[in-house]
């Protein structure tokens, strides 16, 4: 051990004093290098943080929304896997520096981006993420909605004839379970990891519920599992497979996207490299099949059950019959959904509006940012129908973080082969500044990423007329975050090699 107090050791190859950077206004206590005693995560705690993360609800709309978009279950449940096993591979290359150098997220940013440049990649995680905190929050608060409803059904009469586009109830039960969400915020890190170990059980518990109502409902799995694929020969969508499939599947990888980068921010505190790996690999695209097989089945029950898909499952939920059971299957729902909330919502967001001002914004204050985005975002339109959810939501937002993680793995792996100086990273003058602290390579080659995208977002919300852009262009679309990536990564590689301090 240092006899120096002041001498931190993070990793068997990284040595550093604190005292060098704590004076520095890109440093706080929360965006500070992990030390090696902070290191307690192993391939089972990684593995048990995806079992927790995919075990949530918007997983089962993920899947339920597959179906309602035609899919039959065995389509869906591949496109989740695919989509998944493409998604864990820059996870896990973005964990890399987080185990190596026990640095957050928005750290790691000024590598590539630069001291204040960095603040473009963070923040545009961090809106992302405000997003979701916000869809989370609406599905707590929706199902507090409902279970008001079945005592007091007039609750149900209220008039959507507002800019909200939902009842005044409605707005109230989400406000509450918001409230409740920055409770948990401001009680801290602890309060956080308790949920945490109730959360999976729970919810898990819960999916099987709605797994065995299907199946009694619907007279067992046969006729759940034989709906057909609206894209089979003589149906609705005959031949139009491919042209589904391939959005979906970067819808997929959008879902995990936003953890994809900021993955850092809890790698950093892995025992080893192979902890992390392992340890992904086998928690994430398994239990997200899994748990969407819950999603596919009940989605395709209430077709046959009902006449209609219904891919929200607090909507299936209140289809039961015995007030008791729908009471305690809302408040499971509700303290999973808070949990999921909490640790895949806010901690990421929180450290990337802290490192807009480390000196002033803490780990909490970013926490209440968050929350605030989350409201104006306007949720409940996100997860109007399934396509606005694939098609408008993870679609384009993968565009946008998809050129993020092809910077930073081609700057960490190819240009720097895994070699980063941590206190130059917490210095605004030292190596990373740049010009000016902002890296124009990056920003370029971020920028050139995106734009592929761009047409084919902007007419698919109606901003443009797409009969008035080029088909191919427009498809590009469909590929956001594979093209973003992909052109990001080799145009950074190409500027970087003509302006090696650009």
């Amino acid at each position: 051990m240092p006899t120096n107090p002041g001498l931190v050791h993070n990793a068997p190859d990284v040595e550093f004093d604190l005292a060098q950077i704590q004076h520095s206004h890109l440093y706080n206590a929360d965006l500070a290098p992990v030390t090696r005693a902070q290191r307690k995560w192993g391939l089972l705690s990684f593995a048990a943080l995806w079992i927790s993360m995919s075990a949530c609800i918007p997983t089962y709309m993920l899947a339920s929304s597959l179906i309602g978009g035609g899919m039959n279950w065995s389509q869906a449940i591949v496109t989740i896997f695919l989509g998944n096993l493409v998604v864990v591979v820059p996870m896990i290359l973005n964990a890399h520096a987080g185990t190596k150098y026990g640095i957050p997220f928005p750290v790691f940013c000024r590598a590539s981006f630069g001291t204040a440049g960095a603040n473009l990649p963070a923040l545009l995680r961090a809106l992302v993420a405000c997003g979701w905190f916000g869809i989370q929050t609406w599905i707590g608060g929706n199902a507090i909605y409902k279970i008001l409803a079945v005592f007091w059904p007039s609750l149900a009469s209220g008039s959507t004839a507002n800019f909200l586009g939902i009842t005044g109830a409605q707005f109230l039960c989400f406000l509450f379970f918001w409230c409740i969400n920055m409770w948990v915020i401001w009680r801290g890190i602890d309060t956080i990891r308790v949920l945490l170990n109730i959360k999976a059980p729970l919810l898990i518990a819960l999916g099987l519920l709605l797994l065995w109502w299907a199946y009694r409902n619907a007279g067992g799995f046969g006729p759940i599992l034989s709906q057909p694929s609206a894209f089979d020969a003589g149906q609705p969508k005959a031949g139009q497979f491919w042209t589904f499939f391939f959005p979906a599947l970067t819808g997929m990888v959008g879902f995990w996207a936003t953890l994809s980068l900021n993955i850092p921010d809890f790698s950093r505190y892995a025992y080893t490299q192979r902890d992390q790996v392992v340890g992904q690999l086998v928690g994430l695209p398994a239990t997200m099949a899994l748990y969407a097989f819950i999603g596919v089945a009940v989605t395709s029950a209430t077709t046959i059950i009902y006449g209609t898909t219904i891919w929200d499952p607090v909507d299936v939920l209140t289809r039961f019959k015995n007030p008791a059971l729908l009471v305690v299957s809302m408040l499971a729902l509700c303290i999973a959904t808070l949990a999921t909330n909490i640790a895949a919502n806010v901690v990421s967001p929180a450290n990337d509006f802290a490192h807009l001002a480390p000196k002033k914004i803490s780990f909490r204050v970013g926490g209440f940012i968050t929350g605030l985005i989350g409201i104006v975002m306007m949720p409940w339109k996100l997860v109007a129908d399934p396509n606005g959810y694939i098609f408008t939501w993870l679609i384009a937002y993968s565009g946008l973080l998809g050129p993020i993680g092809g910077v930073m793995i081609a700057d960490y792996f190819v240009v720097r082969r895994r070699h980063l100086d941590v206190l130059n990273l917490y210095l605004p003058e030292g190596e990373y500044r740049y010009q000016g602290g902002f890296s124009l390579v990056a920003i370029a080659a971020f920028t050139v990423g995106v734009l592929p995208s761009l047409p084919g977002f902007l007419a698919n919300v109606k901003v443009i007329d797409g009969a008035h852009v080029s088909p191919f262009l427009l498809s590009l679309y469909n590929y956001a975050w594979f093209v973003g990536f992909g052109v990001a990564f080799l145009v950074y590689l190409v500027l970087r090699k003509l302006a090696p301090r650009g």
